[in-house]
């Protein structure tokens, strides 16, 4: 069995959305509370707090006149706020994440409700002191015979209501499939495949960069606090949430296409949190969205019964020879076609790329390659980072 989520877009009665904002401002400021506590019990006293003592705290806030109305909406958001707050102190310490940040209202907000604090009935959603079902736009069946383990409910900045419904099924893996790939990343082609094709970057960014300017332009000109001004800032979330939804329908369509097509598919390992440091790709890299097409390609996979293998990020793609496996000293960004000077073939430097990440992603595959020891130089080799069929 396996967890996938099913989001779905909702249109609240007034009722109902008057509830679910004042359930989201106290999931907020409960979080917020929580996360000063814990920060002040550091920095003043070397005191770590967990979520039992946030919980305990919660109560006592309750109980105080300024805070009665965190008792009008479910128990359960708030509850699991201080839990999510746990996770990310967690990834803190673990060195996965920064340190956590005050949530604000301008950015929306999510409260996540377990099977207590909701009914399924007949496929209809019942929140917690809510009567009415959610009005809900079906844009897609849940599988049949299972119910929702989980439903988190999320404003957005533009102000659009979305619920995500959390349910075990079970995903069948796809046919196997004789085909293999190795995949290119890059700016102005947004992948090149060993195959020899090249599928061109759409820059959702880029499109809409014009009208973006607009609207900011006449946000700035907004008195703070005013309703005008909050009008054009939703103006301004509308036109993200256009960025955002176009380049992720492309990237679900184009990863999609990968896993079904190929049985196992070869990328590089790019540490895309160091390459944005580039001021002058930075804009480019973050628009074409590596790290996302990558975890896509993942979790899409281990779905299906793919294997996905991704090399090492110092592996010379670009400068080793696909023919005979000369290493050139230098490769500027700006060559795209060169020709080896020990064999003379002339290479696609994209495609050269992917058909190099191909191969030393079935070498991994078949035989396992040797782990470039830290602080070394490379010397070509790869490691294996090879997601296998479950």
């Amino acid at each position: 069995m396996t967890q996938k989520a099913f989001k779905y877009r909702f249109y609240p009665t007034p009722e109902q959305e008057t509830l679910l904002r004042r359930t989201l401002g106290c999931t907020r400021l409960v979080y917020n509370r929580a996360l000063a506590a814990r920060t002040e019990a550091w920095y003043e006293r070397q005191e770590r707090v967990g979520y039992t003592q946030t919980s305990t705290l919660l109560t006592d806030w309750k109980k105080q006149d300024d805070l009665d109305f965190l008792n009008e909406v479910s128990c359960v958001p708030l509850q699991q706020g201080l839990r999510h707050l746990q996770t990310a102190f967690s990834n803190f310490f673990a060195g996965r994440a920064q340190y956590p940040n005050f949530k604000k209202k301008r950015n929306g907000g999510s409260a996540e409700f377990t099977k207590s604090a909701f009914k399924w009935r007949d496929g209809k959603l019942f929140l917690a002191k809510s009567l009415e079902p959610l009005s809900i736009r079906w844009s897609r069946a849940i599988p049949e015979g299972v119910e929702p383990s989980t439903v988190t409910v999320k404003l957005s900045p533009s102000g659009r209501w979305t619920v995500s419904l959390l349910v075990d099924t079970l995903i069948e893996p796809l046919s196997e499939s004789p085909n293999v790939v190795g995949v290119d990343l890059g700016i102005t082609s947004l992948i090149a495949l060993s195959t020899g094709e090249k599928v061109a970057n759409p820059k959702g960014f880029k499109a809409k960069r014009a009208k973006l300017r607009k609207v900011q332009k006449a946000l700035s000109r907004k008195q703070k606090g005013s309703n005008n001004r909050y009008k054009a800032r939703l103006k301004v979330a509308k036109v993200h949430a256009e960025i955002s939804d176009a380049r992720q329908d492309f990237l679900h369509k184009l990863t999609t296409r990968l896993v079904r097509e190929n049985q196992t598919i070869a990328v590089e390992d790019l540490a895309v949190k160091n390459m944005v440091k580039n001021r002058k790709l930075s804009l480019a890299i973050s628009d074409a969205s590596w790290g996302e097409l990558v975890r896509q390609l993942e979790y899409k996979c281990d779905w299906y019964g793919r294997t996905l293998i991704k090399i090492d990020r110092w592996f010379p793609s670009s400068k080793r020879c696909g023919n005979c496996g000369h290493i050139v000293d230098k490769l500027p960004l700006n060559i795209r076609e060169w020709n080896c000077p020990n064999c003379g073939t002339c290479h696609d430097r994209d495609i050269n790329a992917a058909k190099n990440i191909l191969a030393a992603g079935l070498a991994v595959k078949v035989c396992g390659a040797n782990v470039r020891p830290d602080r070394h130089k490379s010397d070509g080799s790869c490691y294996e980072a090879e997601r296998s069929k479950k």
